[in-house]
């Protein structure tokens, strides 16, 4: 059965990438690879203490290239190669680290970090793996889906800075610049670049010229102006003339369109109206919700975050007992289905545990909260 009190996630800009992709096709080839310089990728990788090359062109499987020293005739080596081989010019360089240069782990998180998984990730990487912040590059990749109610599943990909640090300074003292760097086991999908995650940290990141971009964003506008023009103009006739014919049935109606339209602005009133009232009816008021807690809640226990809305509320804080706070809530006539939508963590500082609960309001707490707040 379909929850149509669930929340629509509506990413807008993924939208757009999606549309411009769709009519790209539109523009002449010549013009897209006048706009685009680039064409190709080289996959570097290290291996055994060398740099293995491959080459993909279109989603083609990777062609292998050459294995390289990281020295300098390893540098000579490719010099020649760009000599004979005019692709790898134009190519777009990508690092691509192996199982043995990176470390990927599952997490489950709650989904109210989504907004900010790389912040939320960072404060804790200590406790997910044995390293710290600073000793690392890493990149936070949700899975997708939601695993339990209020929680995400995503994945850490991580590598040292002194082994990134080094595989980048090989690589551009050959005079490549990479666009981003990967993991193998959750490589980016070369087609849809708008989307990738990169372990370089922005100072190494490649800084693309935005003119071609800028080119190619205009071509395809007006693209989008011609067929919105080609879809518009006719119905634009069509209404021309609509509005003729409107115009001389209005100098015969007119009363009656003047008595019609006060009688739809009265309707509208009243079911502005009465949506007013059934919302008002439907949950309490934020003061009733604070005023409820901090009856049930002892002094001992606080709170570092609330978050109300659409029936249900969620808190986060600290308590000497959490497990007891799922039969205070539940006992109290405004909360119901109370649960935790994390597991319970004991700090090591206030030896507190710290605890992260939501629960549905009620619709009779919420009249009763009404009559209360009058």
């Amino acid at each position: 059965m379909m929850n149509l009190n669930s929340t629509i996630d509506m990413d807008f800009k993924a939208f757009l990438r999606w549309w411009r992709r769709e009519l790209s096709f539109l523009v002449p080839e010549k013009i897209s690879q006048f706009v685009n310089d680039r064409h190709g990728f080289v996959i570097v990788s290290p291996e055994a203490g060398k740099l293995r090359l491959t080459y993909t062109d279109n989603g083609h499987s990777p062609d292998y290239l050459v294995t390289l020293d990281r020295n300098e005739a390893g540098l000579a080596h490719y010099q020649r190669m760009l000599e004979q081989d005019e692709r790898l010019a134009k190519a777009t360089v990508i690092l691509r680290l192996t199982g043995t240069d990176a470390l990927v782990k599952e997490l489950m998180l709650p989904i109210a970090a989504k907004e900010n998984l790389h912040q939320v990730v960072a404060y804790e990487l200590d406790r997910y793996t044995p390293f710290k912040a600073d000793q690392v590059y890493f990149a936070v990749k949700p899975v997708g889906g939601e695993p339990e109610p209020g929680l995400i599943k995503v994945m850490l990909i991580l590598t040292t800075r002194e082994l990134l640090d080094n595989l980048y300074e090989d690589v551009k003292s050959m005079g490549l610049s990479p666009l981003f760097a990967d993991y193998e086991g959750a490589a980016n999908s070369i087609d849809l670049q708008h989307n990738f995650y990169n372990l370089l940290p922005e100072s190494l990141r490649q800084k693309t010229a935005k003119a071609p971009r800028l080119i190619h964003f205009g071509l395809i506008i007006s693209i989008i102006i011609l067929l919105c023009a080609v879809l518009v103009m006719p119905v634009w006739f069509e209404s021309r003339t609509i509005q003729v014919l409107e115009e001389k049935v209005k100098t015969i109606e007119k009363d009656a369109k003047k008595i019609k339209a006060l009688q739809s602005e009265i309707d509208a009133v009243i079911n502005e109206t009465q949506k007013l009232l059934d919302e008002k009816k439907s949950t309490p008021a934020m003061v009733v919700v604070l005023n409820a807690l901090s009856k049930i809640i002892k002094d001992d226990t606080s709170l570092a975050y609330l978050q109300y809305a659409d029936g249900h509320i969620q808190i986060q804080g600290e308590s000497p007992a959490a497990s007891t706070l799922i039969g205070v809530l539940e006992d109290s006539e405004i909360f119901t289905n109370a649960r935790f939508v994390s597991p319970v963590t004991q700090d090591n500082v206030s030896k507190l545990e710290r605890f992260q609960i939501t629960a549905d309001i009620t619709k009779a707490g919420g009249l009763g909260g009404t009559t209360q707040t009058e």
